[in-house]
């Protein structure tokens, strides 16, 4: 598993950020002093999947731009291909969208440990849901012990998702996590 990783590390130009900013319309208005308060190196998955797709181009642009000029990595929820077109460092999408097209850095979601299986191919996955989360009203999070079973059995880096924040980063002993609620409001010290 290890030597498979550090293979993955060495053939791939965009570094892996350890903090990943979600977006989606409940986070939008609060973006741009989000991106500003993470640290350089962070990561931002534009989704937006609520947009037009002319509106949606143009919001990714001006995200890209910002988040560019404070050293953070761009992905976007779309095809290889499409990542490439719109100048993104990466994909981010099931693992079959993901599968085809000229190199950049593909992220997943998944949800078990068949799904987990199935994105092998990728440089990384987003584990989720983590805990319980505002984006699944009534959803049960998969728990800090089932996290981190399923987490054990990647061969690509885990990014933990749902219902992460700095404190149960900490607490929780994850080093990768991702959100989109956790990193839009001000981030809170211990």
């Amino acid at each position: 598993m290890a030597r498979c990783y550090s293979v993955r590390v060495r053939n791939r130009q965009t570094p892996l950020p350890l903090l990943w900013l979600v977006t989606d319309a409940r986070n939008d208005a609060a973006l741009d002093h989000a991106l500003a308060r993470l640290p350089r190196g962070s990561g931002l998955i534009f989704r937006h999947y609520h947009l037009p797709a002319t509106e949606r181009r143009a919001r990714f642009i001006a995200l890209a731009r910002m988040a560019r000029r404070f050293g953070h990595v761009m992905v976007l929820a779309g095809s290889v291909a499409m990542a490439r077109r719109w100048g993104a460092d990466g994909a981010y999408g099931a693992p079959g969208l993901l599968a085809r097209g000229p190199r950049v850095l593909r992220l997943v979601t998944v949800h078990s440990l068949r799904e987990l299986r199935q994105a092998r191919r990728a440089d990384a996955v987003l584990l989720s849901p983590a805990f319980a989360t505002a984006s699944h009203p009534g959803a049960r999070g998969l728990g800090a012990v089932r996290w981190g079973l399923l987490a054990a059995r990647a061969t690509v880096p885990v990014i933990a998702l749902g219902g992460m924040t700095a404190r149960r980063a900490r607490a929780q002993g994850i080093l990768r996590w991702a959100a989109i609620d956790g990193l839009s409001r001000p981030l809170r010290q211990p």
